[in-house]
């Protein structure tokens, strides 16, 4: 058995059940709540998961540690018993409810051999040092943010006028992971700008309620079936029984790491293999989750939600304007397709976090991307590849999710020609479908249409930034422990 693969299933299990309100819990609240802090633990678990298994291999120069504070295992250590024990014991500590689920995964696992004794102290030691290492992380906490009422600026949606703002300090004052520095964003397209105006006609007719559809004006185009399924498929915001994001792209990391064959060994993964990738692809996203947030709270651009109802400059609690005639571009009732609050009986709704730049592009291209750079796609490289040669089943779209109506919808198994490049794209382009971002929130277009990420715009060139810097820094081999402070 693939001991990483094991415990990554775990991981990503706690996630969901994190998201899933199970029977007999007096506080449903997840405990890693939100895209940050679920890509924080998922990270923390990841690295302390390598650096268990690099611990007990013995062999630096294949396999370097991410910490340097813990004394090499005892001879003959099972790598086996020190990743479970590793990440047992993270998982236990960051989601407590669950440590009955834990306990029998631990099991499960069936350890046994030699060295399971050494490996298992090994591993407790190495999950105390990464859950020490992010003691001081900050929370997710609003406690004192103070929102801008002026137009541009991000408020709660209309639809869920109670839902606060999330995490608006965890970027500002995280430290990194492997990050070597703190990458920046052009600002977005300013109000008024073609790339803005153009932006916001995309969004007011793909991204627009389905029951509102029949009020858009004749000159605004609307949004596909086909649409609406990619939006659906990529969506994962959290919602009962499905997770948050980092869940999902973990998931389409472990079909890659099962079936394809990685140019530079000429097989498919082994278990040293899959220890350096998922610490790779979760530290990214660990970054991912830093960055993002930081970016977005420093930007703080507002919503379709907003920017479609108070267009007109007589519109808003900020209102410079008033008038009797409005602008025919405002429409004071728009109200957006909106994230899926999917096995529930919920309102869909706009995320309660600024939207530039897109946290589901960021991540999306941070874990994407460094798993094409693991398979010798080269830095730089854009174009699309074949690291993906199956088809996923999203679990937002697998015969057994329901809608907020509780319509169940279909099963949908999609393949991608293009590859993990197209799935970054599409990721992207997913959330304009919805509602709930801008096209500029993901990346722009150049003058011939295509995607254009040599611009710094959107959270695509973020994540894709975050993906070369961690991957290069780590010299192709593990992901290095970062020596990114928190933001002055």
């Amino acid at each position: 058995m693939d001991h990483i693969l094991y415990w990554n299933s775990i991981a990503l299990e706690a996630n969901r059940r994190d998201f899933s309100n199970a029977p007999g819990i007096s506080n449903p609240s997840p405990e890693q709540g939100g895209p940050t802090l679920s890509s924080r633990a998922l990270a923390m678990v990841h690295l302390a998961m390598y650096d268990a298994h690099a611990g007990a291999r013995n062999d630096p120069a294949k396999l370097p540690r991410y910490l340097t504070t813990v004394s090499a295992p005892s001879s003959g250590a099972s790598p086996a018993s020190a990743v479970a024990a590793a990440a047992h014991a993270c998982l236990s500590a960051l989601y407590p409810r669950q440590k009955q689920h834990f306990d029998a995964a631990y099991q499960a696992a069936g350890l046994s051999g030699a060295g399971i004794v050494e490996g298992h102290a090994f591993g407790l030691a190495v999950a105390a040092a990464i859950l020490a290492d992010r003691v001081n992380d900050p929370s997710a906490s609003d406690s004192g943010y103070i929102a801008s009422t002026l137009p541009g600026h991000h408020r709660p949606d209309p639809a869920n006028p109670e839902q606060g703002y999330h995490a608006p300090f965890y970027g500002a004052r995280s430290k990194g992971f492997s990050i070597t520095k703190r990458h920046e964003l052009d600002p977005p397209p300013a109000l008024g700008s073609i790339e803005h105006e153009e932006a916001f006609k995309q969004v007011r007719g793909k991204g627009i309620a389905s029951e509102l559809m029949g009020v858009l004006p004749n000159n605004i185009e609307k949004r596909t079936s086909y649409e609406t399924l990619i939006g659906l498929y990529w969506a994962y915001d959290g919602p009962r029984k499905i997770g948050t994001p980092p869940r999902l792209y973990n998931q389409i990391v472990r079909e890659v790491a099962q079936t394809t064959i990685n140019p530079a060994t000429n097989r498919i993964n082994d278990v040293d293999d899959n220890a350096r990738l998922f610490a790779f692809v979760n530290a990214a996203m660990g970054d991912a989750g830093i960055l993002a947030w930081d970016q977005k709270y420093i930007h703080d651009f507002w919503r379709p939600v907003l920017g479609i109802r108070e267009y007109d400059a007589s519109m808003g609690p900020s209102a410079s304007t008033p008038s009797h005639v409005i602008s025919n571009d405002c429409d004071p009732f728009w109200l957006p397709f909106g994230a899926p609050a999917s096995n529930s009986g919920d309102r869909n709704f706009t995320p309660p976090f600024p939207a530039y730049p897109s946290g589901h592009a960021t991540f999306g291209a941070a874990a994407l991307h460094i798993t094409r750079l693991f398979y010798g796609v080269p830095i730089k490289d854009r174009n699309p590849d074949t690291l993906f040669n199956g088809s996923f089943v999203s679990e937002e779209l697998n015969g057994i999710t329901h809608d907020n109506a509780g319509n169940v919808r279909p099963r949908h198994a999609r393949f991608f020609p293009g590859g993990l490049g197209q799935m970054i794209v599409e990721n992207s382009l997913s959330r304009i479908y919805l509602g709930v971002h801008w096209l500029f929130d993901g990346f722009v277009f150049d003058n011939l249409g295509n995607p254009d990420f040599t611009r710094n715009i959107g959270g695509v060139p973020l994540g894709l930034t975050i993906a070369e810097d961690i991957f290069t820094a780590g010299n192709f081999i593990a992901p290095i422990k970062s020596n990114v402070d928190p933001r002055a």
